[in-house]
């Protein structure tokens, strides 16, 4: 169970408050407040999940985050009994008289999306096309009823209504992604879906020179090679932001010059970068094209000087 009550990992979490993510974060907070349900959605590694946490931050309420995948149910996000308590009481008061109570019960634990329901937290339902519809469904009582339904469960209460503070983000990848369910159009319906793409080169380039802390022409020159490559992918894929910081990361830890002529550079960029390359390409041989596309990618650096 992750509950975060105030603090959001800084390595991980942070994003650069430049006016495009300001005005993002101050609109859907906006449409929060009126009570509409937020849905980032967009190619992985673009920064939804930290766009949502920073968004969840700015309610000032306690956080509940849930990552979607296709083995949650509705004892997860509900809760169960998940085991018996005994209770002996022994009376020998009177010499004469032995009595001996002894009293089981069944022990329950509320489910995630019941403890936040129950106490007004903001739930992040991280990438929640991953579980499985039926799964989801639990969340359209929530949206339109207003109560979240016991289902399968021996409480005495069929429901549960919802808490006023209570409020809800999703995040998801595109349909096209691997491990991926289609969304049913009842819960889209209800939810406010934004796009989240990745960002220009100025602003990827910030982020990496935070993130990395390496100076601005360094990321610049990481953060257009990676989008070079990204466009020889399909559409919707191709190595990420996360790529990026990486390569920034490591070469400031292991004093790599940015250079595309740097053996010991290029040798960093295939190695981050094969692998996601080769997936999202069309050959015969995906991964040795991954590679000629790298070093033809790294040969065409401007050379950052110092």
């Amino acid at each position: 169970m992750t509950v975060l009550k105030d603090k959001i990992d800084k390595n991980s979490r942070t994003i650069i408050r430049d006016e495009k993510t300001e005005e993002l974060l101050s609109r859907s907070f906006q449409y929060m407040k009126a009570g509409y349900p937020i849905h980032f959605t967009g190619p992985s590694g673009a920064g939804k999940t930290t766009l949502a946490l920073a968004l969840a931050k700015r309610r000032k309420k306690p956080v509940m985050l849930i990552h979607g995948n296709h083995e949650l149910n509705n004892k997860d996000l509900i809760g169960d009994f998940t085991g018996y308590t005994s209770k002996k009481v022994v009376d020998n008061y009177i010499r004469s008289v032995y009595k001996r109570d002894e009293n089981v019960t069944e022990t329950w634990r509320d489910g995630r999306l019941l403890e936040a329901v129950k106490n007004g937290y903001t739930l992040v339902y991280d990438e929640f096309t991953r579980s499985l519809p039926t799964t989801n469904n639990i969340f359209l009582s929530i949206l339109e009823e207003g109560i979240l339904p016991l289902y399968g469960t021996k409480l005495t209460e069929p429901f549960v209504r919802v808490h006023p503070d209570f409020a809800v983000i999703f995040t998801s990848n595109p349909d096209e992604y691997a491990g991926v369910y289609q969304t049913q159009d009842a819960l889209l319906d209800r939810l406010i879906t934004i796009y989240i793409d990745y960002k220009d080169h100025d602003r990827e380039a910030a982020i990496v020179a935070d993130k990395a802390k390496i100076n601005e022409k360094d990321a610049a020159a990481i953060t257009e090679l990676v989008a070079k490559l990204r466009n020889e992918c399909k559409e919707e894929t191709g190595p990420s932001l996360r790529a990026s910081i990486m390569i920034g990361r490591l070469a400031a830890e292991q004093k790599i010059k940015i250079d595309g002529s740097n053996p010991d550079f290029v040798r960093l960029c295939l190695d981050i970068l094969s692998h996601q390359v080769s997936r999202c390409i069309e050959s015969d041989e995906p991964f040795k094209t991954a590679e000629k596309l790298i070093k033809k990618a790294c040969s065409n650096m401007e050379v950052t000087k110092e």
